[in-house]
């Protein structure tokens, strides 16, 4: 019960990262200027499967044996590489010379499907450490009687 719910804990603060850079993403949608210089870049976060580091012979016999998954882990925020927008305002403080102005590479419409996948995720593993926590209130209760 522990495991599946420290399973459940994992995708919930995965999916709570997830959407903080969602929100940071939208948040800077008009950032043409960042500290590093030039136009804000989207933020992605990537993520694996949580495993302990063991040998391959004992992490297969144990896949064999038994589930002993982990959840999952962030491993990082990356800069997603797509190109960045660029739109003619020869007024803006960041024109080039033609008048063109660089703007991020953040799509309002992708960052609120990705927010929803988020929120659904989270809502998902929410699900489950409840229904985890159930089943052992209901198995302590078995005691009782």
């Amino acid at each position: 019960m522990i495991k599946s719910m420290q399973i459940s804990a994992s995708g919930m603060a995965v999916q709570r990262l997830r959407m903080d850079i969602i929100a940071q993403n939208i948040a800077n949608i008009n950032t043409t200027r960042t500290a590093n210089g030039g136009p804000y870049r989207r933020r992605l976060v990537t993520v694996q499967e949580n495993i302990d580091s063991k040998p391959f012979s004992q992490f297969l016999s144990e896949r064999s044996n038994a589930f002993t998954g982990q959840g999952i882990k962030a491993t990082g925020i990356v800069e997603d590489p797509t190109p960045l927008k660029t739109i003619y305002d020869p007024g803006h403080p960041d024109a080039d010379e033609q008048g063109y102005v660089q703007m991020p590479n953040v799509d309002n419409l992708k960052e609120m499907v990705d927010m929803i996948s988020a929120t659904r995720s989270f809502e998902a593993n929410v699900t489950a450490f409840n229904a985890a926590k159930s089943m052992a209130i209901k198995g302590l209760e078995i005691g009782k009687r």
